[in-house]
């Protein structure tokens, strides 16, 4: 074990969060958490907030308790529990992948990184957490607040959303996973970015890293971002046609934004 997952597993015991998804007692004594419930939580956390997530992943597994529920649910049940969370892609792509699991895979969650990922909506992060969480295996993984921890502790000056910095970041994170505690070390860092090593104005002086961070004097100067494409901007018209207590509704396409789910009749106009 390297100094660097030794501080990190230290700083975990005293400052895990304690989250839904998480089983604190199990994980104290060497067990593992549900892989459904880690999958929920990992698709959900995607770009959302964790206070966000949590009322709706409570309400999710008491809707849909096990990936046969969630299997067996009409997507418009699916996408309706999903309602209000956003990027709504990330609900079909659950949902998909619920019915993989239980047509492929006997309803069990697949344990093998390579078969998690042939599941729509999960990529290597997603896979990894899965797989070092709930199953225990000894992988890495990396996501927008562990490519900060790493960029600041090992200085990394390449851009982190680039493929070499990409490569870089890996590199660093597998290579201080501890045999037999990847899923504490996984989630101590995941912590550590989300409540110490933040974006803007870390607070340094409680980071179990310190000594070891090679940016400690000028924390935000890292990581590097390629610069960001202008957003579009687009404007649409919406009709809203009423009779008696009835509105007229269309549904949109399947694919692109908001696919699927219903809306007032629109059409985009010049500005």
């Amino acid at each position: 074990m390297t100094e660097f997952s030794s501080r990190i597993l230290a700083w975990y015991e005293n400052h895990a969060r304690v989250l839904p998804w998480r089983l604190p007692v199990l994980r104290q004594t060497g067990g593992l958490s549900d892989p459904y419930t880690i999958w929920v939580s990992e698709i959900m956390l995607q770009q959302t907030r964790v206070e966000t997530v949590i009322p709706y992943f409570e309400r999710w597994l008491a809707q849909f308790p096990t990936v046969q529920a969630l299997a067996e649910a009409p997507e418009q049940v699916v996408l309706a529990a999903w309602e209000g969370l956003g990027y709504y892609s990330r609900a079909r792509n659950l949902h998909k992948a619920a019915r993989m699991v239980v047509s492929e895979f006997g309803g069990q969650v697949p344990r093998e990184i390579d078969q998690l990922r042939r599941l729509p909506g999960i990529g290597r992060y997603t896979a990894a957490a899965i797989a070092s969480i709930a199953f225990g295996q000894d992988v890495a993984t990396l996501d927008g607040n562990l490519k900060r921890v790493f960029a600041r502790v090992f200085d990394v000056s390449e851009s982190a959303d680039s493929s070499s910095g990409e490569k870089i970041l890996w590199e660093l994170a597998e290579s201080h996973v501890p045999p037999g505690r990847a899923g504490d070390y996984n989630q101590a860092l995941m912590d550590l970015g989300a409540t110490v090593c933040l974006p803007k104005n870390p607070p340094c002086l409680l980071c179990p890293l310190g000594e070891l961070c090679r940016s400690r004097n000028a924390p935000e100067n890292r990581p590097v971002f390629k610069p960001k494409a202008a957003v579009p901007h687009k404007f649409k018209m919406a009709a809203v046609i009423v009779q008696d207590e009835s509105a007229l509704l269309a549904l949109r396409p399947a694919q692109g934004l908001l696919g699927g789910l219903w809306e007032f009749p629109s059409a985009e106009v010049s500005a």
